[in-house]
């Protein structure tokens, strides 16, 4: 026989829980900017958090802060124990963001802060609203700007089941044995990643200064233009990378488009396991960002804002991978890159033109091994991280709707 439950969304908790409204969970807060023209309420010691600045659970600080003056003027302070949320950005078209603060905090009109009631945990109140992720998403509103709102009359009236307090915070510390675990993970990470920098660096110091043009160990081709898209018996529809899918040193293929094209340009475009993409595009420092394409989706096209190159026999693409990603590199596209108001760029003749260190293929292998050792290592890492994630979300949620319960002994 089935627990009977209480539901809100898609989300439900034992009839026996207290239902509680997040409009009744806590005192609600609305925060704000004080006065940027006035230096008497900025460069303090009190953390301002914005919608750009709340990206751990943790909240502890801001790159901004304000003295105790700004926060009387224009912000709102809290203390330790609150939870804040975003209300308005362009993150609300993808997630929501939430925390609870460690310290006493001001924050901006992005934000929302609810201090819970005697009887609810913070923590747990975070973990409640945050499970309701795919509901309170769809309160989000687009506004005229483009960036999205949250509307929190709505946001309000949905309903938590609120254990008791003792089953609360059991709940929060199956979480935090969770992060502890993920945590020492992330920091091995870490360590592993400085590791691989420290490598790469001495790989490169050993091939002494760049020499030929990379068009002469490497072809160069820009992609597929879109906006004209072909119909008939002579097309085909096939998936393609574009500049939000090629990140620094990975390609990210969790959204990929498709585009139609002619048959007989196929080969113009198609990419091949071992393609180098760079990107053309974007903040200066980040101009030819790329990565090497590893062939996980057959029959694959690159766009014209991501540049293919394919080495010939004298360079192997993880070692042009790691010279075009070296602060060598990177200070030559930044060099040659043609700067405008919002953005840089770069062209297919200038990546042509980059001057590239050639030394022998096999001494290419010899010094990327221990460079590739440590990204393997690094992957299985990042692999147990998200593991751990994924059963941390279902263990709690678990918890959240009472299907499972922390044993005490």
């Amino acid at each position: 026989m089935g627990v009977e439950t209480v539901k809100t969304g898609s989300f439900s908790w034992p009839v026996w829980w207290q239902q509680v409204s997040l409009a009744d969970a806590g005192r609600w807060m609305s925060g704000g900017t004080p006065s940027t023209s006035n230096e008497a309420y900025w460069d303090g010691d009190i953390p301002w958090i914005s919608g750009a600045s709340m990206k751990r659970f943790r909240i502890t600080d801001s790159e901004r802060r304000v003295t105790r003056l700004g926060a009387e003027n224009g912000s709102r302070l809290v203390d330790k124990g609150a939870v804040l949320f975003i209300v308005r950005g362009m993150s609300l078209k993808s997630e929501f963001r939430i925390g609870v603060t460690q310290r006493e905090v001001a924050f901006g009109q992005d934000c929302k802060a609810l201090v819970p009631d005697d009887g609810i945990d913070p923590y747990y109140l975070a973990h409640a609203m945050r499970v309701l992720t795919p509901t309170i998403l769809s309160l989000v509103e687009e506004t005229s700007h483009g960036t999205g709102r949250l509307d929190t009359n709505r946001l309000s009236a949905l309903d938590i089941g609120v254990p008791p307090l003792s089953e609360q915070r059991d709940i929060v510390a199956a979480h935090e044995a969770f992060e502890r675990r993920i945590g020492a993970l992330e920091r091995m990470l870490a360590k592993v990643e400085i590791a691989e920098s420290a490598l790469s660096a001495h790989a490169l110091g050993q091939v002494g200064t760049a020499g030929p043009r990379l068009d002469s160990v490497a072809t160069v081709a820009a992609g597929v233009t879109l906006g004209s898209e072909f119909v008939g018996d002579g097309t085909i529809e096939l998936p393609y990378l574009r500049v939000a899918n090629v990140l620094d040193g990975r390609i990210d293929t969790t959204d990929v488009k498709t585009v139609r094209i002619v048959k007989t340009q196929y080969e113009r475009y198609a990419l091949r396991k071992g393609d180098l993409l760079l990107t053309e595009g974007g903040d200066l420092d980040k101009l030819g960002r790329g990565a090497v394409w590893d062939g996980r989706i057959d029959e694959c096209l690159h766009q014209n804002h991501v540049f293919r190159v394919r080495c010939g026999e004298q360079m192997l693409p993880d070692f042009l991978a790691l010279y075009a990603a070296s602060p060598e590199g990177r200070a030559y596209f930044q060099r040659v890159g043609k700067q405008t108001t919002n953005l840089a760029s770069i062209n297919s003749t200038q990546v042509k033109q980059m001057p590239v260190p050639v030394p022998p293929v096999e001494e290419q292998r010899r010094l990327l091994g221990p460079v590739h050792a440590a990204r393997e290592r690094a992957a299985v890492l990042q692999q147990q991280i998200a593991k751990l994630r994924t059963i941390q979300q279902g263990v709690i949620e678990d918890l959240l709707s009472g299907r499972s319960r922390v044993n005490r002994t």
